[in-house]
């Protein structure tokens, strides 16, 4: 008899704001070979020398800033999720994070316990980066190998331009949308550059053949960037906008090697600048508001504008819980289980 799930995964968030759980959360998460991905003695020395001895207090206090009353932000939200698609679906609906708990060795212990044996896993990511998605379905495949390697897995591809996706993504920001507003800034998540290069499997496409993420190619399949501009793309046909009404950019940049450009922090005031005084910020890479989005865009990035002259600062919110949201989950959900 068939027993089937759903697997979603996020990125994790530390256990509390103590500076001992964020360095345990910094040090998992930066000891995976994907995000910091130097030979591993590199790799360990640069986190155990430069990272891990002052990094975890400044990430505590940022933390603090956007702690609530049940803990993450990330990790409320995704529980929140959980909850109103297992309501809309009769499949059981499991949660796991990447890093940090509810981790998914525990999630896969509670599908083999329920007897699970087809298992619909959703990286809770639009796009694809060996950092984010790839790293979530490579671990989550390693732990059913290891306890459950008869299940029957499919994986949710990236959905960066499903028409669903868009739609939800268009929805949420829709009120937003109806206000007054010289710009709309598009700010993903950045990721080194190198990391392109290193996903593209032709060896022979990106960063290499000019005007890459506009000419078509199968490499496109595994580039963030490109798949990041699909979305951009997308969005702005379906809400009506002018390309003078809109921007892309790239926040978050760890250390000091090349990351994708623009960055963010340095378009912010460059927007003002150019007679921007009211914008909007969309942060499309991430499905939950979480650290990069409250308080690096909606709190730093909203004093960054003022203080060079902005008048009106909008983050809009990240999909959450929002019922589209909701609806494009249980849309995949059933088409798998019909399947």
């Amino acid at each position: 008899m068939q027993k089937s799930a759903v697997l979603l995964v996020n990125l994790g968030s530390p256990d509390s704001t103590s500076v001992s759980d964020v360095r345990s959360y910094l040090r998992e998460f930066l000891s995976d070979d994907r995000v910091l991905d130097a030979a591993k003695p590199i790799q360990q020395f640069v986190l155990n020398c430069f990272i891990l001895p002052t990094r975890p207090k400044r990430s505590a206090e940022a933390y603090k800033k956007v702690w609530t009353d049940h803990g993450s932000p990330l990790i409320v939200t995704s529980k929140n999720v959980q909850a109103l698609l297992q309501e809309r679906i009769d499949d059981h609906v499991e949660l796991a994070m990447r890093y940090g708990g509810p981790s998914i060795p525990s999630a896969i212990s509670n599908l083999k316990a329920k007897g699970i044996n087809k298992l619909l896993l959703v990286p809770l990511y639009p796009h694809y980066a060996m950092s984010s998605y790839e790293t979530v379905v490579v671990r989550v495949m390693e732990e059913i190998a290891e306890q459950i390697p008869d299940i029957e897995v499919e994986t949710v591809q990236p959905f960066y331009n499903d028409p669903d996706y868009i739609e939800a993504l268009y929805q949420s920001a829709k009120p937003y949308l109806e206000t007054e507003f010289d710009h709309l800034l598009f700010s993903y998540h950045g990721i080194p550059a190198r990391h392109l290069s290193k996903a593209d499997s032709s060896k022979g496409h990106c960063r290499i053949v000019k005007d890459c993420c506009s000419t078509c190619s199968p490499a496109h399949a595994t580039c963030y960037k490109a798949q990041t501009l699909a979305t951009t793309n997308a969005f702005v046909a379906r809400a009506g906008l002018t390309p003078e009404q809109y921007s892309v950019s790239f926040q978050s940049r760890l250390g000091r090697e090349p990351w994708l450009e623009p960055y963010t922090d340095f378009i912010i005031p460059q927007l003002v600048k150019t007679g921007k005084k009211r914008i909007l910020v969309m942060t499309p890479a991430f499905v939950s508001d979480c650290l990069e989005t409250l308080e690096e865009i909606a709190m730093e990035g909203k004093e960054q504008f003022l203080e060079a002259g902005g008048e009106s600062f909008i983050a809009i919110p990240c999909l959450n819980d929002h019922p589209a949201w909701i609806d494009f989950l249980a849309k995949r959900a059933r088409a798998s289980s019909t399947e």
